[in-house]
């Protein structure tokens, strides 16, 4: 693939970062750091340009905390005026990692995202008897920064670009080894991943010839009509990632199974004819559900942010046979089964 240059002035215009400025800021102006940055938006705009065309930028320490959605993550939270250059840097490398993708890649991408990952995967059940599931071990923070950083630049020849790509790369994670790992949490951690593994689908679409692959983030699935087709990728896979990405699978996240034993895949249990929410999504909804509920009584949400946050949350159940389970749900949490159908 060509590589492709003269990006640098796409991320860095006063344009391209106030239209990254609004969009980083959509649903959370109330935060006073956001609020002012907003209210401020022309000299912050400015300045921010400054720094990046004269390259003095660089990026805040990260805000670390921990969360358990359902396991314990560690999350890195970016200064605003950082996520401003996140989506600025996002918007314009879209296009390249874009080309890149193959069809059944499905997180950070238009149209995508869990839902239409999960039926792909059920319409590949329907079609073969046996799938490979496949996760890998610590994949944020085992990404290899020199790696990455090659990849990067067998796309891009701009070298402000590269730096700046760069700075995001090397902004170092407390927890990780010098080299290695990028942050939960930030919009290009969530580009970057996706990307490093991209020459993974490649290797598993056209080297192996698995037409049944279904990949979200660090979540693999393969299907095929035999199981030795399945151990034999699942020999390959674990050879390519070690010699081409520094990265080992999860021993106990691999499966080879009978589709009728149904998969669990971004939360929900995949049948052929049917999908269903897992346990570990349900208790996720429900948290969540909770902790909107709390908020609400607290007065920091009023009843319009509470209804459209649940029927976010309604939604995505609704990708499931989930009816059962919802209803008595809300019934017996906040009387008002009327907003569970």
């Amino acid at each position: 693939m060509k590589r492709i240059g003269r990006l640098f002035d796409q991320v860095c215009s006063f344009a391209a970062l106030r239209a990254a400025a609004l969009n980083a800021a959509k649903g959370k102006k109330s935060k006073p750091r956001i609020d002012g940055f907003i209210r401020n938006l022309e000299n912050e705009i400015i300045a921010l340009e400054n720094e990046l065309l004269t390259r003095i930028y660089r990026p805040r320490p990260y805000r670390t905390f921990k969360i358990h959605d359902p396991k314990e993550r560690m999350i890195c939270a970016a200064d605003f005026r950082d996520r401003v250059v996140h989506h600025a840097l996002c918007a314009t490398m879209e296009p390249i990692f874009e080309r890149l993708s193959i069809f059944d890649s499905y997180a950070c991408r238009k149209e995508k995202g869990h839902h239409a990952a999960v039926r792909r995967a059920q319409y590949f059940m329907n079609r073969h008897p046996y799938f490979l599931k496949l996760d890998i071990h610590k994949f944020f923070d085992s990404v290899d920064h020199g790696i990455l950083k090659s990849q990067l630049r067998r796309r891009v020849k701009d070298p402000d670009l590269l730096w700046l790509l760069d700075a995001f790369v090397d902004h170092p994670v407390p927890w990780t080894e010098p080299g290695k790992g990028i942050p939960i949490g930030n919009l290009t951690s969530q580009y970057f991943a996706n990307f490093y593994l991209s020459g993974l689908d490649h290797f598993v679409k056209e080297y192996l010839r698995i037409e049944g692959y279904v990949r979200y983030m660090d979540d693999l699935v393969l299907f095929a009509d035999e199981k030795d087709t399945l151990w034999q990728a699942l020999a390959e896979i674990e050879a390519y990632l070690g010699k081409n990405l520094c990265l080992k699978l999860k021993q106990e996240g691999t499966l080879v199974a009978p589709v009728s034993q149904g998969l669990t895949f971004v939360g929900f249990r995949v049948f052929p004819g049917v999908v269903r929410i897992a346990r570990r999504g349900w208790r996720r909804f429900r948290r969540k559900m909770m902790a909107i509920d709390d908020r609400l009584a607290k007065g920091a949400i009023n009843d319009d942010t509470w209804r459209r946050s649940t029927a976010s949350l309604v939604g995505h159940l609704r990708q499931a046979r989930t009816r059962n389970l919802r209803a008595p749900f809300f019934k017996a949490e906040f009387g008002a089964a009327q907003l569970s159908p």
